[in-house]
């Protein structure tokens, strides 16, 4: 959701009613002078995020993120390591020998038939791999078994993933999902577990993969749609609930888009819930004096996933904050309980 021309007249709306609070004073920001404001958010993400130069930290792909990989096929040819695959149709080679000479098609079960040798599997060995383990079979047979091992359709991977990709819209290009589990079903190569890394070392790792498939074939990846890039707002606002973000945003402009908050909201007492693995971290943030623009004050930073819980100046213990927000955090799949402070699993950062 886009901070519109209505949530940011809620915005300034907000800022003008709480500057007329008690808790401001009128020197506190000098008049027609900028003051800097420092930025802060939960210590252990401090380092990347937000930090003044970390304001668009480097994103990592997340389980129900759409990736687009666009094939591009390149000059096709063998190396050492090129990888053998059924349907690849081998020439094996005796140069002192020749009435030796046999092509064959690595059958499905990936094996090929040799004189005086008989059946030989060779799926997914390398090419330098299998002629050297051929040279020393043939060693038992031959004094001197000079002999090459080519691949005389190594274009028939490619055959195989443009069928795979004809009827496709998008022409050599493939959308794939990001599972819970965080792994994704690429074509020829089957699952591949992406998530919590960055899009360019995935696209490093499925080039390095491709390439041993066929030779010549490179991808680039691309990020089609995020999935889970909201923040929950939730208490004494106008309009509770889950909200998109696109970039970075402030504890302010978080309470913004959800309308902003009601009369009766405890703004000095505003509670941030993160979780780190498997703990989940609550702060208390201070917006009555953020507004007040005192020096010491700082400009909290909200990431996604991060729940927002705006409390009514009726709520006096922890207890009853979370007995409030207890629900979503369970439909977020955090599973926990009001007792988890008392436990101490979920950690204060400050006291509420």
């Amino acid at each position: 959701m886009k901070l519109n021309l209505k949530n940011y007249l809620i915005a300034v709306s907000l800022f003008l009613i709480s500057l007329s609070g008690c808790s401001y004073t009128p020197d506190a920001l000098p008049l027609n002078k900028e003051q800097a404001l420092k930025t802060a958010t939960f210590s252990f993400d401090q380092e990347t995020y937000p930090g003044p130069d970390n304001l668009f930290p480097i994103y990592l792909i997340k389980p129900g993120d759409t990736l687009d990989i666009l094939f591009q096929i390149k000059s096709i040819q063998t190396t050492d390591d090129f990888k053998l695959r059924v349907g690849h149709e081998i020439a094996v080679k005796f140069y002192n020998t020749p009435e030796f000479n046999e092509t064959q098609r690595v059958m499905p079960d990936g094996t090929i038939v040799l004189p005086f040798v008989g059946q030989l599997y060779v799926a997914d060995k390398s090419l330098k791999a299998f002629t050297d383990e051929l040279k020393k079979t043939y060693a038992r047979i031959l004094r001197d078994p000079d002999l090459s091992v080519r691949v005389l359709n190594v274009d028939e991977a490619i055959k195989e993933l443009k069928t795979d990709l004809h009827t496709a819209p998008r022409g050599l290009s493939r959308l794939v999902t990001v599972r819970p589990d965080g792994f994704a079903t690429f074509p020829m190569l089957g699952d591949v577990h992406v998530a919590g890394k960055k899009i360019p070392d995935v696209n490093r790792e499925l080039d390095s993969l491709y390439a041993k498939v066929v030779p010549g074939l490179h991808v680039d990846l691309f990020l089609e749609k995020t999935q889970g890039a909201v923040v929950f707002v939730m208490g004494e606002v106008f309009k509770a609930g889950a909200f998109e973000i696109a970039k970075p945003i402030s504890i302010f402009e978080a309470i913004a888009l959800a309308g902003g908050h009601r009369d009766d909201a405890r703004l000095d007492n505003i509670i941030v819930f993160r979780r780190k693995e498997r703990e989940i971290f609550a702060r208390r943030v201070d917006l009555m004096g953020f507004l007040s623009a005192k020096e010491d004050r700082e400009y909290f930073y909200v990431k996604p996933d991060d729940i927002i819980y705006v409390p009514s100046t009726k709520v006096a213990s922890a207890g009853n904050v979370m007995k409030h927000v207890a629900d979503i955090l369970f439909f977020r799949g955090w599973a926990i309980n009001v007792d988890l402070f008392e436990n101490g699993l979920i950690k204060n950062h400050n006291n509420f």
